[in-house]
């Protein structure tokens, strides 16, 4: 089969690959229909994910149908419709009882799909712990619909549940990529009072304005004048940071009100600095991630419903054999590109 595999730092080859195969009792096996290309994918290609195994197939964003299944799975049979959950976890540890999946204790806990094991940018994948990594997708929902549950809307999703949202709160979302872009949709989900979103692209500002005209929209320069001009308290109630930059990380807990909530979901290429002499006094918390991917199918059953709609942000579809096309497209921002789909027709 066709793979997408991560060569080494700099190098991504589209390279001829066994079909993988049942390697665990509850592992399943999933023919992709359609697959997805995320950031992560490229701080993989430039070392940012030193976890990160050379050799590895990647992707983690996926869609498909059950072709083979282990013995001891039960929630899924061959010939189902899937999405694949960004997280591997084995739903007994302690970690997972609590739903905090991301920090699984089994060797392939977390974020191991496309990283350290070989994901879903190919013809089939294996997929460990399938009981928990696979959802159905409802006969009413599309691939199309259902492509992006397993990591952004995931982490979208996951964002907004634990920033504490409540009416009436200014939630400001820095970040207008695929990811920000979902945690958007989230949070209106919550319906706060106001939600702002920043980003330096004003493209993307553009995108936003033009599918949730409610939401207010604002670029980095002047942002804290901005926001204090919108929100109640002296700053927003509620900052994803969903964009992963020295300064957006500094603009997050600058333009939140004292003992807001600050939800880091964004993965910076370096460490960050908490300057806590110049924030003593404000009192905040902070989130920080790896996504909890435990709630697909109460965001299936929302796409099903009409309440999440992630489709517009799938700008392109490339076939698998022109993968390398579409990374190009992707991590050079071409041509108003936000998600790129990648067929295996």
């Amino acid at each position: 089969m066709l793979a997408y595999t991560y060569v080494e730092r700099g190098k991504f080859e589209l390279l001829e690959k066994p079909k993988p195969v049942l390697q665990n009792a509850r592992d399943a096996i999933v023919k992709v229909t359609l697959a997805s290309i995320c950031s992560s994918d490229l701080h993989i290609k430039h070392g940012s994910v030193p976890r990160a195994v050379p050799g590895i197939t990647v992707g983690h964003e996926m869609v498909g149908v059950v072709e083979q299944v282990g013995s001891a799975v039960t929630s899924v049979k061959p010939g189902d419709r899937v999405t694949v959950n960004v997280e591997t976890f084995c739903g007994e540890c302690f970690f997972c009882q609590n739903g905090w999946v991301n920090n699984c204790t089994d060797p392939n806990g977390g974020w191991a799909l496309g990283c350290r094991i070989d994901g879903g940018q190919a013809e089939y994948v294996r997929v460990p712990y399938a009981d928990q990594g696979l959802n159905k997708i409802p006969d009413e929902v599309s691939d199309r619909q259902a492509l992006l549950v397993g990591d952004v809307l995931a982490t979208g999703y996951w964002a907004a549940r634990i920033s504490e949202i409540k009416a009436q709160d200014t939630v400001l979302i820095i970040g207008a990529g695929p990811t920000g872009l979902c945690t958007l949709q989230c949070v209106l989900l919550h319906r706060p009072g106001r939600v702002i979103v920043c980003d330096v692209d004003e493209s993307r500002l553009a995108f936003v304005r033009a599918h949730w005209p409610e939401v207010l929209t604002a670029a980095p320069e002047g942002l804290k004048e901005f926001v204090l001009a919108h929100s109640d308290h002296g700053g927003a109630d509620a900052v994803p940071e969903v964009a992963g930059s020295e300064e957006t990380f500094r603009m997050a807990w600058d333009c939140a009100r004292p003992n807001a909530v600050v939800t880091v979901v964004a993965l910076y290429d370096g460490p960050q600095v908490l300057p806590l002499p110049e924030m003593y006094g404000k009192n905040l918390v902070f989130k920080t991630g790896g996504v909890d991917g435990c709630d697909c199918e109460e965001t299936l059953r929302l796409i099903a419903a009409g309440k999440l709609d992630t489709t517009p942000l799938i700008t392109h579809t490339y076939p698998l054999k022109d993968i390398a096309a579409a990374y190009d497209l992707f991590e050079h921002r071409r041509d108003g590109v936000i998600k790129v789909a990648v067929s295996m027709d």
